[in-house]
């Protein structure tokens, strides 16, 4: 099977005039072939006549301007009309007539401005012919109507053809805007999770430093772990932004190591903190296993931050159908270790999980705080 689209394409790259032109072509070499001659239109019922010089004239104005109906539909519509008439009065009746109907729809479809004005003029232009075409010919005034509607229904559907090319236009740029403030949005999301959750345990753990300079040997360790956080941040936020290039694929996956290696970062700020896991997670998951790592890691921030020292446990089940996530803290430590937060990262992570078909909560627990996801992988079985 031969595969056009290399040759459709390369036309479609060409010039809109130079597309054009072959249907100019068409009713100029139609014109000339003797079966079409004086079989063309017929307005006013002038006795047709034997094609002549200006016959050859008037037909090329009526074909050749075709090349020019999308670039310059006025300057189009305007030579097709004037052949069009001395074609009529002269009674050639050419093949060539019918280009007036398509003038029209270009008109209709491509003229960016004083469409109303152009069209009151050409109606206006379309009386003396009229009146003439009566005096010289023998049909009936109400034939002179009824070409009159022809016309306006041709450059009514022109006018349709553009209106529906002007609401696709306006459905695809719509399309692209909710794409990019979507896309802009799941940046926004993944970049909060990220830069949030290191730069909390950076921040603790720079808290705790100031109280450690009469130890040397753990001011030295949490320094390490400090520099060692900032490294982590810069690693993710390179995966991210790889992750982000649209050369890389559709997918963003959690960062290398999982949820033992972001358990782990949590114990290092000073967060003692229980992992369990149970099952096997799905081959198959699509975005559940990252919404499930941003949980666990969005309750370990808010953890750092308002309960820094107070047992923290990560319980996660896998089977094939959900990811069930719970993050519980007990609320014993020190509140005050680090900056409030604004709400935003539980708001998103609810969103998240919504979208997927799951349900979340957050919620105090006595003293405690704990946040629970029931995320569904898509797999049915």
């Amino acid at each position: 099977m031969i595969d056009h689209r290399p040759a459709l394409a390369r036309w479609r790259r060409l010039d809109v005039v130079v597309r054009d032109l072959p249907l100019g072509l068409a009713f100029l070499a139609a014109s000339f072939v003797p079966a079409f001659q004086s079989h063309g239109t017929e307005l006013g019922g002038v006795p047709a006549r034997p094609f002549d010089a200006l016959a050859v004239v008037v037909v090329l104005l009526e074909s050749l301007p075709l090349a020019v109906r999308r670039r310059w539909p006025a300057l189009c519509l305007t030579l097709v009309s004037l052949g069009f008439a001395v074609d009529q009065l002269r009674g050639y009746h050419s093949v060539a007539g019918a280009a007036l109907a398509v003038a029209l729809m270009s008109a209709g479809a491509h003229l960016e401005r004083r469409r109303r004005v152009t069209a009151l003029l050409f109606s206006v232009a379309y009386v003396p012919l009229a009146v003439v075409l009566f005096r010289l010919g023998s049909e009936p005034p109400a034939e002179f109507v009824t070409f009159f509607l022809l016309l306006v229904f041709a450059a009514g559907t022109g006018s349709w053809l553009r209106a529906t090319r002007a609401a696709e236009a306006g459905r695809r740029r719509r399309v692209a805007e909710d794409t990019r403030a979507t896309e802009r949005i799941r940046i926004a999301r993944e970049l909060h999770d990220v830069v949030t959750h290191h730069v909390t345990a950076m921040v603790v753990q720079a808290e705790a430093a100031r109280y450690l300079t009469a130890a040397p040997d753990r001011l030295d360790q949490t320094l390490t772990a400090i520099t060692g956080t900032g490294r982590r941040a810069i690693a993710d936020l390179r995966h991210l932004l790889d992750l982000l290039n649209p050369d890389h694929g559709p997918g963003i996956t959690p960062p290398p190591g999982g949820l033992r290696t972001l358990v782990e970062h949590a114990r290092e700020a000073g967060q003692p903190v229980e992992f369990a896991e149970e099952g096997t997670a799905a081959e198959s998951a699509g975005s559940a296993d990252l919404v499930a790592y941003r949980v666990v890691q969005e309750a370990l921030t808010n953890a750092l931050k308002h309960a820094h020292g107070s047992r923290t446990s990560v319980r996660v089940r896998h089977d094939e159908r959900e990811i069930e996530v719970e993050v519980g803290t007990d609320g014993s430590g020190s509140r005050d270790a680090s900056p409030g937060g604004s709400g935003r990262g539980l708001a998103g992570l609810r969103e998240r999980v919504r979208v997927l078909g799951g349900d979340f909560s957050a919620e105090q627990a006595g003293a405690g705080f704990v946040v629970r996801a029931r995320i569904p992988t898509g797999n049915r079985s």
